[in-house]
């Protein structure tokens, strides 16, 4: 069975720029109102603003806050906020798409940096940690039961290796754990909890990893659609698999990608 998304309230970790923000517009194109959280400054927190009203101008709630995710203040100042924003209704998607690591490899190369353990752990907090903590205040103020659902954004790299890759690698691996552990824990509330493995997607986060070029052009010209992931059909994907009622599809690693880990 499916259901409308209007009148929903949906949370997203890293809103305003790559998947995090083409998965606002499409909900919002849903009738779902919009939670947001992003870490800009300057021109992206300007971004952020113009976003918040394209938002509203297709007739749904949008707040968006510039805050630093990974933070146990920021959560504490704004999971309250959210609730009193929702009415104390659950979420129906919480979707963690933060995308904050360091690039650098584990040992020196050619007198370059090497990965320090304070790089490690923030990469790990970041982009792996931080959906369990997110998880466990938002369950404790209401905000996630019966019929939300919890998609976080993890990548080939938790499997495949590049250079430079090894910590949002690790972070990758340690996303997909807790979200099986999640979603054994929040089974019995009607919970499901997924995460979503993109194919190469022109983002911003992606252009800061040092050799992305090889790897876009191998997925361009192995895809079996001939063309790459785009942000667009994650939030078609994710869209879709919100407005199921049923919370049997969860524990899973979810390939949205036009068939490329088949042939890349």
């Amino acid at each position: 069975m499916t259901t409308s998304l209007e009148g929903t309230w949906n949370l997203i970790l890293g809103a305003s720029s790559g998947i995090g923000l083409a998965n606002a517009r499409a909900l919002a194109a849903e009738g779902a109102n919009i939670l947001g959280v992003h870490f800009d400054m300057a021109e992206g927190r300007e971004k952020a603003e113009v976003t918040v009203e394209e938002l509203r101008s297709a007739g749904v709630s949008a707040h968006f806050f510039n805050a630093n995710a990974a933070s146990a203040r920021t959560r504490t100042e704004l999971v309250p906020q959210f609730a009193e924003l929702t009415g104390g209704r659950p979420l129906r998607v919480l979707l963690h798409s933060l995308a904050f690591g360091t690039l650098v490899p584990y040992l020196p190369a050619d007198g370059g940096p090497a990965l320090t353990q304070r790089q490690m752990d923030m990469t790990l907090n970041v982009m792996a940690h931080s959906l369990v903590y997110w998880t466990q205040d938002l369950h404790a103020a209401g905000l996630i039961g019966e019929g939300s659902k919890i998609y976080a954004m993890t990548s080939a790299g938790d499997q495949k290796v590049t250079a430079n890759y090894g910590a949002v690698s690790a972070a990758k691996c340690a996303l997909e754990s807790h979200v099986r552990q999640l979603a054994l824990e929040l089974a019995p509330s009607g919970v499901a909890v997924n995460a979503l493995r993109a194919g190469v997607t022109l983002t911003p986060s992606l252009e800061k990893i040092p050799e992305h070029g090889p790897l876009v052009e191998l997925a361009a010209r192995n895809n079996p659609h001939g063309r790459l992931t785009t942000a667009e059909d994650v939030a078609e994907a994710l869209v879709t698999m919100a407005r199921s009622t049923s919370s049997w599809l969860t524990g899973n690693i979810i390939g949205v990608d036009g068939g490329e880990a088949l042939t890349t």
